[in-house]
């Protein structure tokens, strides 16, 4: 059997989450395409196909991960979406995409608080894959 090699897109401004990000999807087999912000991630988005999108809240602008997570599912409503932030520790502010209204509302599937846990990642992206090979 020959596994599909699925290609992640990670958007985060934050380079240590990326680089740390980058290694843990490699070692798992998945092509990775890295994005510092919103406007280098669409543009990359343009160019090639992803299986899979994990985006931070907040890059160029305070609401950059929504307007990409919103972009990425009006480009392709298939693509699972993860949206990682760090806002709860630094505004005190929760978001959440629990159920399905706040789902459609973020247009994220998930949502996890940094600093994530490279098991919970590893978990969210082999659930949000399956099926997908």
């Amino acid at each position: 059997m020959t596994r599909t090699k699925h290609t992640i897109l990670v958007a985060d401004d934050d380079e240590d989450f990326v680089a740390m990000t980058k290694i843990l999807l490699e070692a798992q087999g998945y092509e990775v395409l890295v994005a510092g912000g919103q406007k280098e991630a669409e543009k990359l988005l343009a160019a090639r196909s992803v299986s899979l999108a994990i985006v931070d809240l907040m890059m160029e602008h305070e609401d950059g991960g929504f307007a990409l997570c919103y972009h990425i599912k009006k480009r392709d409503p298939a693509i699972p979406v993860i949206l990682v932030t760090g806002v709860t520790s630094e505004t005190g502010l929760e978001f959440d995409a629990a159920t399905d209204e706040e789902r459609k509302w973020v247009k994220a599937d998930v949502m996890l608080a940094k600093p994530v846990r490279a098991e919970q990642m590893r978990r969210e992206i082999t659930r949000l894959l399956a099926g997908k090979e």
